[in-house]
Order: C-alpha cells, then structure tokens, then sequence
C-alpha cells in the first residue's frame, strides 16, 4: 500500500512538472511569434498572440508590455470611432497590469510610476476630443502623476502639457493667478533638476574627449541621448515661458505678491520665487521687491539672496556694489552647474546695460563651468555683431566683426547654424575681398572685442 501512494506521488509530480514545461514551452512559442511579428512590424499579426499571452501569463516576460504598446498605439492609428476608444482605454489598462506585474522604478526592469502615470495622461489628451475629455480632467490626471512620483515624471511633452492645461484653466477663470505662478515655478524649477542631471552627465563625456580620450562602449550613444535630452528640454522651456506669456507681467505679480508678502515673509521658498519672478518679468522697480529681496536675503542668505541684491544696485545704479553683489553670489554657490548659471545671467544683466567686455568674461566662466551649456557662445557672437560699426577703422574691417562672431556661432553647433549664415551673409563678399587684395591676411580687432580674424582666402 505504501508504495502504491509513494507512486501515485510520483506520478502527480511528474504529470505537474510535464504540464509545467508544455505550458513554459507554449508561453515561449507564444513570445517568439510576438517577438517575430513587432520586429517586422508586422502589428496586426502580432495582436493575437499579444492578448493569448497577455490574458495567459502577462508575468512570463516584460517584453509583453514592451512590445503591446507598439501593438496597441498601431491599432489606435488605424482605427477610428468607438474601436478607436476601445484601444486608447486598451493601453491605459495595459500599462496599468505592467505597473502590478513589473513594480519598481528602474525603466529596464520596472514601470516607474511618475512615468507611465503621465503617459497615459498624454495618451488621453492626444486624443481628448474622441473620449470627450475635459481640461480639469485631463489636468487632473497630469497633476496626480506628478504628485505620485515627481522623480519619474520626466517627458518633456508631458511636463509642457501638464503646463499649458493650468494655463488654459486659468484663461477660462478656472484656476486662479496663484496656482497658475505656482505651477510655472514647479516645473520650471522640476526642468531645471533634469537639465542639471544631463548636462552634468554629458560634462563628464565632453572633458573625456577634450582630455584627447575617446568614448568607449556606449558613451558615444549616452553623449547622443544627453544631447537630445538637453535640446527637448530647451523647446520646452521655451514653450512654457511663450504659454505663460503676458499673463505674468507686472500687472499681476506685484498685487498678487503684495497680498502674500505678509503671509509668506518667513517661507524662504515664497520669497525666492517670488524675487525670481518679479526679476525675470523686471518688475524689479516696485518697492514690493525691495521688500522682498531683504527679506529673503535676511532670512536665508543664498547666492541667489546676493544676486538679487545685486540687481537692487543695478537699479540704483551703483554698477561696482552691484558686481561685489554678483561676485559674492558665485563665491557662496559651490555646484558647478548653478554656478555656470550665475555667470550667464549675470552677464545678461551686463550685455543688456552694454557692457559687453564684462559679460563676455562671465559667458567665458559659464561656458567653463557647464561645458554642455553652448547658449553663451550665441550671446558672444551677438555682442561682436553689435559693435561692427564702432570696432572697425575701416568699412572693411567693420564687416570682417562678422566674421568673428559667425566663429563663435559655430561654437554653439546646430542651435547655432542659422546665426552662422547670417553673419556671413553680412561679412566681406569675394568681390571685396579681391579688391581689397588681403586674402589670407589677420585683421586686428580692436575696442573692446580685441581679437583677431583672418581673411578667407578665394
């Protein structure tokens, strides 16, 4: 009897393991047909064998997902209607199951929360119209992403629509002026955080190659993906500041800042922003922020607290105690990437007051410290341009200015392209050249840009 039960055991256990492997062996037959169809993106093909295994064993392997968003965003382009709904809310669902089968924030392994939270998001306003979905809550969807998981919240649409629908609830008086500045400080202060993260990435793959070593491995790829990183988040910049537009002119801020200074006069956060947005929008003639800056710098002195002390002297111009202001605000900031943007903007202030010697000396720091950063050779080149006509003893050498700053443009590589051309275009012609007779030769440059250029030779 004894061996009877041991070999009824043994038998289940074999017949359990036996169904084990067939069902593994299906599962990987399944996979390799899915596998085989998305790489020949063959997406209608594919589908069958996405959902078998999906319903089956979405656990056997994450490439399930990887592979079904392709499938799913396919079957969206191509269909219409309610079909088409059918799988916008198909995908939203799928990512959700990754979320429960593959945890975790690490993108090569997990579903990073903040991530996947606002592509669905984007998935629903790419296509609001069709699911008649509103702007709160389309809003609302972006706004319990971000504050699930800032870390991962990264796209650089995502974070531009998550704006640009404040901005819409605040134009059809659905979210008040308050909320809409917060929100802009948020992500601007949130694009800051990844931009730092890139750039000081990618400062580490560009002081490796001028150090004369060559990238190796996948460096060259992940310099690559920096660099596009950097570019994205530029564009959005951009277009968040042109979203907010006017809405945030003096108009607004200082009566608005007026009624939360008392409030807010020990948050040192409040006091900072509020200093940055006044400056920025140069409300900075308002005794409000006078108030302001003072008491942020009392309450936290900061190298930013001491940069805008500085602009205070600036206004009452008082230039030197305002460089000591600007000087002290580098000297109190110890990382390198937000030093380098001292240095810019301070040498904005000083562009902007035409004192181009002393700003090109900060745009010169700033590049050094944020190599990635190439906005500053564009800001050179644009002083050099405006002082052709008081920089030259001759026509000639007046328009070879040009030349020079078409050569700092070029620093800038492609944002710079567009600058190079019109420089040149307005550089000494061939025909100038050839009666000039100087092909070849160094022209001096004097005034303050002191350099060099050579005549291009015919």
């Amino acid at each position: 009897m004894k061996q009877n039960i041991t070999l009824l055991f043994t038998l289940l256990f074999i017949g359990l393991n036996m169904g084990f492997s067939q069902d593994n062996e299906e599962d990987m037959v399944t996979m390799s047909l899915i596998n085989d169809y998305a790489k020949a993106k063959n997406y209608d093909a594919a589908y069958k064998p996405f959902m078998e295994l999906r319903q089956r064993n979405p656990k056997y392997n994450r490439a399930i997902f990887v592979y079904g968003e392709s499938i799913l965003l396919d079957k969206i382009e191509k269909s219409s209607g309610a079909e088409k709904v059918a799988f916008i809310n198909d995908l939203v669902k799928m990512w959700d199951e990754r979320a429960v089968h593959f945890p975790g924030n690490n993108t090569a392994q997990g579903t990073p929360k903040g991530q996947f939270l606002a592509k669905g998001c984007q998935l629903m306003y790419d296509h609001k119209d069709i699911l008649g979905k509103t702007d709160l809550e389309l809003y609302d969807c972006f706004d319990a992403a971000y504050n699930a998981d800032k870390e991962t919240f990264t796209d650089p649409k995502a974070l531009y629509t998550y704006f640009s629908l404040m901005v819409d609830l605040y134009d059809a008086k659905a979210k008040p002026a308050e909320d809409l500045f917060n929100k802009y400080d948020d992500i601007v202060e949130k694009i800051e955080v990844e931009v730092k993260d890139s750039s000081e990435k990618l400062n580490v793959l560009i002081e490796k190659e001028a150090a004369g070593t060559a990238l190796a491995g996948r460096e060259g790829q992940f310099k690559d993906f920096y660099e596009r990183n950097l570019a994205n988040y530029d564009l959005i910049s951009a277009g968040i500041d042109q979203k907010l537009g006017e809405r945030a002119n003096c108009e607004n801020l200082v009566p608005l800042y007026e009624k939360g200074f008392e409030q807010n006069k020990g948050n040192a956060l409040w006091l900072q922003r509020a200093a940055g947005k006044m400056s920025e929008k140069e409300c900075t003639d308002s005794p409000l922020y006078f108030k302001i800056v003072n008491a942020y710098h009392e309450l936290s002195p900061s190298a930013r607290s001491a940069y805008f002390l500085g602009i205070l002297k600036d206004k009452e111009n008082k230039p030197n105690e305002a460089i000591e202001f600007y000087e002290q605000a580098i000297s109190l900031q110890t990382d390198n990437f937000e030093k380098a943007k001292l240095y810019s903007l301070i040498g904005s202030k000083l562009k902007a007051k035409g004192r181009y010697a002393q700003a090109r000396g900060y745009y010169r720091n700033a590049l050094k410290f944020n190599p990635s950063n190439l906005n500053p050779h564009l800001l050179i080149a644009a002083m050099y341009a405006a002082s052709a006509n008081d920089c030259g003893d001759s026509l000639f050498n007046k328009k070879a200015v040009y030349w020079l700053a078409a050569e700092e443009a070029r620093k800038a590589g492609g944002a710079g392209a567009k600058y190079v051309d019109s420089y040149l275009d307005r550089a000494p012609s061939k025909p100038e050249i050839f009666s000039a007779s100087n092909e070849g030769q160094t022209i001096n440059i004097g005034c303050w840009i002191g350099a060099s250029v050579t005549v291009p030779k015919l």
